[in-house]
């Protein structure tokens, strides 16, 4: 079986995992006080560039988003995301189990854009009765998308602006962010602390075993953020276990080999589905391919090959999704090709 479903279907990079043995017998204070996790906050304000930053490494997506989302919203507010959004789909009302509504926005290419934003925005205060409804009080997007696709930088720009001028976060879920910077040199790590009131690294989808490196770029982490950690179940008392991964990663430009290498195996796919006929679903620049096959070729070729259903697109066909990662080598490319 060829395993193209997601991209942490296999353990953790080889360098990761050789530091978490070099590590092993070293003796390290818990909760992110030791000193992989520290040095991996230093490298993490030097890329970003963003010495202000404050930092802290959690274990998963949802568990970061709903933690991220919960802690800097009042009880009152909600977030605006795409309707196809992660905290909008596929994450079982993790934002809605805190109090917190999901204020879903239509999607162009999973993308919501900031006229849209503003729009909403204008809207609710202009609504004599907006002092019953839930605030907007922050706006999630991903980058790259559920759909694989990317912000250009004159995007976020725009998002930025509205988001000063109401007075609330722009929250950037940096997952897949790994591959997303091998393709757009212009949105970089520096650029998104910028533009950005919080974002995170993610390292699941980029080589660790697992991780999620949390940045509050405007010196706004909320108060006692470690101690709501705890409460909602989430602090890693073998904190080390994510300092040293990182740390493994963000040195020596590991993090860019990995979405180079990815995003070269996906170029590599996309030339191999279009060779063979494949019809697209829409064009993605990134790690996540998204096509169009009969529900009877999508049986067939589940056979031999592991990939994710996204959704139906009509009676006779189902759109799926092909995704690369660290873990993805030449010799699986070539494998899928004598398959299609």
């Amino acid at each position: 079986m060829l395993h193209f479903e997601n991209d942490y279907n296999k353990g953790a990079h080889p360098v990761v995992l050789e530091a978490l043995l070099a590590s092993n017998d070293q003796a390290e204070s818990g909760y992110g006080t030791d000193r992989f996790t520290q040095e991996t906050i230093a490298l993490l304000k030097d890329l970003t560039k963003c010495p202000q930053a404050d930092i802290f490494l959690l274990t998963g997506g949802t568990q970061t988003n709903q933690l991220v989302i919960d802690t800097m919203l009042a009880p009152y507010e909600g977030v605006i995301a795409a309707d196809t959004g992660h905290i909008s789909t596929h994450e079982a009302g993790a934002i809605e189990m805190t109090g917190h509504k999901v204020l879903a926005l239509p999607h162009e290419l999973g993308k919501i854009s900031a006229q849209q934003v503003a729009a909403y925005l204008e809207r609710f205060y202009a609504d004599g009765n907006h002092s019953h409804m839930v605030y907007p009080g922050m706006v999630y997007i991903s980058h790259p998308t559920e759909y694989g696709t990317l912000y250009s930088k004159e995007e976020l720009e725009a998002l930025s602006q509205v988001c000063r001028s109401y007075q609330i976060p722009l929250f950037l879920d940096g997952a897949r962010l790994v591959y997303g910077l091998a393709v757009q040199n212009a949105v970089d790590l520096p650029t998104i602390a910028e533009l950005t009131d919080v974002f995170y690294l993610g390292g699941t989808k980029a080589g660790l075993l697992c991780g999620e490196a949390v940045v509050f770029t405007k010196q706004n982490m909320p108060k006692h953020f470690m101690t709501q950690v705890k409460q909602h179940g989430a602090l890693l008392a073998k904190g080390r276990l994510l300092g040293v991964q990182f740390k493994a990663l963000l040195e020596n430009g590991l993090y860019e080999k990995i979405g180079q290498e990815a995003i070269a195996r996906a170029d590599e796919l996309k030339g191999i589905l279009q060779e063979k006929g494949y019809r697209f679903y829409l064009d993605s620049p990134t790690n996540q391919q998204f096509i169009i096959i009969s529900n009877d070729h999508l049986q067939k070729l589940g056979e031999q090959v592991a990939c994710s259903f996204w959704e139906a697109y009509d009676d006779q066909h189902t759109v799926i999704r092909l995704a690369t990662s660290w873990s993805t080598t030449p010799k699986d490319i070539e494998a899928l090709k004598e398959v299609l």
